[in-house]
């Protein structure tokens, strides 16, 4: 392979005309593209064969005209609070609430039409009118109606709260700011009366785009380390120019997809965070290898040659572990996250195709200018220095040889202390209930919990299938709801629908515990336990759905891919290192060595962002469900990036003769200055995006940069060499038949290295 990569190096290097040119064009046409052919992104978080999704799935087939998905229709709904004292029910509050009515019936696409919606006081007495009736007619309790009437009533049982929903047509992507002002200005007529206002649902909720200045801070912070770290204006700004150029190339493709499939808003923002980072580092490797190459030659194309055919070799096989992490996650079944690591994914593809290709041209580009622009008060970290003055890089590697159990235990016991909170771990999708409690939106979740009951915020709907049962539908409906009143965690259960076929009935579920509770989750699964008995029983089956079912699923599915997916991103990574290493003991270490690092990382984020530590987040919440899977995915291949840079020089010296011992002080002082520059880059551009308001976003940023600095200044600077200095020789054995099986890559150029100059000139032959 190093061969290979050292023929496009020189050949990028030669003809930089040629490359530069196919990389504006492809950057234009992908600019083209993203302005033709992009479409809105999308905010649905369905899991296709949970069971709220079957539930799901079965209402939109019997009750096509009322199915409603909860997780992704557009609705506003305004909660109302009389002034201390008063209840809504006195006129003047009814007259203020009649004006704000008013006002929200003259906002175009009200789903159903604009009368449905009503004053709470008026709804409630015509509510229970209708339930008296119905009792009368059908002979039924009239305590039980009216209890009934009351369960799903928007006023509170002392009068002083009441809500009214609008559903809007459309989905996320017909929210416009225009909208969000009519709905905001219908709300302050109620608070000019006097009312006590609040605005919940996504069709109010702004949606705050991330991105911008957290790109513009992390470029900022690695314009600084590389410009320390090369001591060189132009060596500096060329791997920003090419990490530059790949997000843009990559977020333009990410934007054309939107107009052919649905992906998630945050989809870009996460492959821009992490192509960002990875292209930086990768630029940065190949970049320091040239300078290191100069050295050697006067021939700028041999050096640039040998920088891609060397660290170009490190730089593809980390980018193919974060690709195979990222890709790995459709294993887990969940469309969102899975196009999401496709998207990042696209990214990193972009960035190692980059920096094998772009970089070389760009390093032709400046000639000798390459490494000009030298700032006088900083000299380039990247040299080796004076052999007889060891450097702290050496001081530091001979401590850790010469004590390696002590360095060992202590990497060992620091990460194992940071991830005991990670036992306390909870996971949720985020919601109203878990947003800032100075917003609108939960302010309006909290009155309604505390005047209705927490149950109110979060009721259930079971879906009765009677199509099959031995038993008249109305008798197979009525047991079931037999069923759901036994439960100890019901406030009250009704059918509040029946299909025209009669066959399938729409039963309302209040739990008296709030959404996100424990008691409402094992109420769910005690629903579903008990479903086989009355099937048996009556031949009727029910689902369970809703927002709190759905979310609990989605949770829970999330949760339980954990194991599996770690164990094939694992597996594949494992043999991947095999390959470039030729070692199973290598490998090993550097997969446990991640499990150290990602375990203190969530015990880190749940520490600050669950627990509250430090005070750091003023609302601390549960994690986002598909945050740790997530996570697992982009911290490995960012873990097997920093193995397979600082390894590979080990691996390099061992080859050319050094001892075990000697290898690992070598190739830590070669690999050490650019894994720490590239570390501290990734970090900060990480760490910007915690700026951003999304909680996922924030506790993401966090999350990755708490991840890079455990991983490559604990796990790869402390534990890994002090692992390969107590394993010695033993550290590069590899069985001879799995040697002969294996093909190799020739990760450290050691064909490159035997070949001939005149030979590799037989290949490439200078450009006239």
């Amino acid at each position: 392979m190093a061969t290979y990569l050292y023929r496009i190096g020189k050949f990028a290097y030669r003809r930089k005309g040629v490359v530069l040119a196919a990389w504006l064009v492809l950057l234009v046409l992908a600019g083209v593209g993203a302005a033709t052919l992009s479409g809105p992104t999308s905010e649905s978080f369905s899991i296709p064969g949970t069971e709220a999704q079957k539930a799901q799935d079965l209402m939109a087939e019997r009750f096509p005209d009322r199915a409603e998905d909860p997780m992704n229709s557009l609705s506003a709904r305004y909660v109302i609070q009389a002034p201390a004292g008063q209840t809504l029910e006195s006129p003047q509050n009814q007259a203020a609430m009649d004006a704000m009515i008013a006002k929200v019936r003259e906002i175009p696409d009200i789903k159903g039409g604009a009368e449905q919606v009503s004053n709470p006081v008026v709804a409630e007495q015509n509510m229970t009118q209708i339930a008296l009736d119905q009792a009368a007619k059908d002979g039924s309790s009239p305590d039980q109606a009216l209890a009934n009437a009351k369960a799903v009533s928007s006023l509170s049982p002392d009068k002083t709260v009441g809500y009214f929903e609008v559903p809007f047509n459309g989905g996320m992507s017909d929210v416009t700011p225009e909208l969000r002002q009519e709905i905001g200005d219908a709300a302050q007529i109620g608070r000019d009366a006097g009312l006590t206002v609040e605005v919940s649902g996504n069709a109010a909720t702004e949606q705050t785009m991330p991105g911008g200045a957290a790109e513009l801070v992390g470029i900022g912070v690695a314009a600084v380390v590389l410009m320390i770290t090369f001591g060189s204006l132009v060596a500096a700004g060329l791997p920003l120019i090419t990490a530059i150029i790949g997000i843009a190339i990559g977020s333009l493709g990410i934007t054309i997809a939107t107009g052919f499939m649905d992906l998630s808003s945050m989809t870009p923002t996460l492959a821009i965070m992490i192509g960002l980072a990875v292209a930086i580092d990768y630029s940065l490797f190949i970049v320091s290898r040239y300078r290191h190459e100069l050295e050697e030659t006067e021939d700028r194309a041999e050096a640039a040659g040998k920088a891609v055919g060397t660290a170009g070799s490190a730089v593809v096989f980390a980018g193919l572990t974060v690709i195979i992490a990222l890709v790995a996650l459709r294993v887990v079944g969940i469309p969102f996250l899975s196009d999401m690591g496709a998207a990042a994914a696209f990214t990193v593809l972009i960035a190692v195709l980059i920096a094998l290709t772009l970089l070389p041209a760009l390093l032709g580009l400046f000639g000798r200018k390459a490494i000009a622009g030298g700032i006088p008060f900083l000299k380039s970290r990247v040299g080796e220095g004076d052999p007889a003055k060891p450097n702290r890089a050496v001081r530091y590697a001979r401590f850790v040889t010469k004590a390696p159990a002590l360095t060992l235990g202590a990497g060992i016991l620091l990460l194992g202390l940071l991830a005991i909170p990670a036992t306390n771990l909870a996971l949720s999708l985020p919601n109203e209930g878990t947003a800032d409690p100075t917003t609108s939106a939960r302010k309006a979740y909290d009155l309604v919990g505390e005047s209705f009951g927490p149950g109110k915020n979060g009721p259930l709907l079971v879906v009765v299938d009677a199509k099959d049962a031995r038993v008249p539908a109305t008798d197979a409906f009525a047991d079931v709801v037999r069923t759901i009143e036994a439960q100890s965690d019901v406030s009250n259960a009704q059918i509040v629908g029946v299909n025209q076929a009669g066959d399938t009935a729409q039963i309302l579920v209040t739990p008296e515990s709030s959404p996100s509770s424990d008691a409402t989750k094992d109420l769910v699964q005690n629903l579903r336990d008990a479903e086989s008995e009355l099937q048996s029983s009556t031949g009727a089956s029910y689902g369970i759905t809703g927002q709190t079912a759905l979310e609990n699923d989605i949770s829970d599915r999330l949760q339980s891919a954990l194991i599996p997916y770690l164990a094939v991103v694992v597996g594949l990574a494992f043999v991947l290192l095999m390959l470039v290493f030729r070692s199973i003991l290598v490998p090993l270490t550097a997969t446990l060595g991640f499990l150290l690092s990602v375990a203190a990382t969530f015990g880190a984020t749940v520490a600050i962002f669950q627990e509250g530590w430090l005070g750091l987040i003023s609302n601390p919440q549960p994690i986002v469900s598909f945050m740790p899977v997530f996570l697992i995915g982009v911290v490995f291949g960012l873990a097997m990036d920093y193995q397979v840079f600082l390894v590979s020089r080990m691996r390099e010296e061992y080859m050319k003769g050094a001892s075990a011992k000697e290898a690992v002080v070598a190739g830590f002082n070669h690999g050490a200055r650019v894994v720490t520059a590239a570390a501290i880059i990734m970090m900060s551009v990480f760490a910007a995006f915690m700026a951003e308001p999304d909680s996922f976003i924030k506790a993401m940023g966090f999350a990755l940069a708490a991840a890079v600095f455990f991983d490559a200044f604990i796990v790869r600077m402390v534990i890994i060499p002090s692992v390969m200095a107590l394993l010695g020789d033993a550290a590069w054995w590899l069985p001879k038949w799995l040697d002969r099986i294996l093909p190799n890559v020739d990760i450290e150029g050691q064909k490159l290295q035997l070949a001939t100059t005149d030979e590799l000139r037989k290949d490439l032959q200078p450009v006239s």
